[in-house]
């Protein structure tokens, strides 16, 4: 299935819809799993009342499970302003409802102590750090092999490997983030969604400032009143997992979140190759 689209004045672009690419991390209960912050593994287990048990190996005529699970720990989650403030609208309200025109970067991280960006007062010298820099050379302007205006970017991080699938954040140094200014700098170019194959957007641990998710959301340091974020419309997704076999460039994005009245859900981003009429 082959879908012509053309988005405003730009030219004409087909979208291969029979080759999506699923960028969500398979979350096996009771199996391998990502884990963070000290959160349980996410865990399934059959329901069951005085007359019922909702699993067919143990005679049921069903299988029924109840799951049990911390989005922003367990899997590829996508979050809303709500994550970070008070009396924001819960990522099932704010989750685009249209396809979205992204691009797909591959970037190595930065040192810490190699950057020119403000960090952290928690960053340690040797922190692997997306940077300012970095995502001006990636999405250099005027670049017309991709479809303009970008809404969405994925990024993923390198080196890249399987074991982003089940990787323990708390056992292993500190990975990857954004720092303040790189946020901004997304911001700066239009990106309403941000997917990252990262545990965080900020640094796992940094003392609850959260500077790169305030600076996505256009939300001053310190607040938590919704009313004074600019972008209150802009997502972030994590923990998503993008196989080397898929190459960097232009993509429709399908970003499908689950329903949930929450400021996060697990979520399947599904992407389409675009390639110019």
């Amino acid at each position: 299935m082959i879908l012509r689209l053309q988005v405003g004045d730009d030219r004409g672009w087909i979208a291969d819809l029979e080759n999506g690419r699923d960028l969500s991390l398979p979350l096996w209960f009771d199996g391998p799993q990502p884990q963070m912050f000290g959160a349980p593994a996410a865990h399934a287990q059959p329901y069951f009342t005085a007359d019922f048990t909702g699993s067919v190996a143990a005679g049921a005529s069903c299988n029924c499970n109840t799951v049990a699970l911390t989005p922003h720990c367990n899997g590829t989650h996508t979050e809303s302003l709500a994550h970070i403030v008070t009396g924001a609208l819960p990522v099932r309200d704010i989750a685009p409802r249209a396809l979205l025109n992204a691009r797909l970067i591959s970037l190595t991280p930065s040192t810490a102590r190699d950057v020119d960006d403000a960090l952290s007062p928690q960053a340690q010298p040797d922190d692997p750090v997306i940077d300012v820099r970095q995502l001006q050379t990636a999405l250099p302007p005027n670049d017309n092999s991709y479809m303009t205006p970008a809404e969405a970017l994925i990024v993923r991080t390198l080196p890249n490997d399987d074991r982003k699938l089940s990787r323990d954040y708390d056992r292993m140094p500190c990975p990857p983030y954004f720092t303040a200014a790189a946020a901004q700098a997304l911001v700066d170019r239009g990106i309403q969604h941000l997917l990252l194959d990262l545990p965080s957007l900020d640094r796992l641990r940094d003392g609850g400032v959260l500077a790169a998710h305030r600076a996505f959301w256009g939300l001053p340091l310190g607040s938590t009143d919704a009313k004074l974020a600019r972008r209150s419309h802009a997502t972030i997704t994590e923990l998503c997992f993008i196989d080397n076999s898929i190459p960097d460039g232009p993509y429709l994005l399908n970003l499908q979140v689950a329903p949930f009245m929450a400021d996060a859900a697990p979520s399947r981003p599904i992407i389409y190759p675009l390639r110019p009429l």
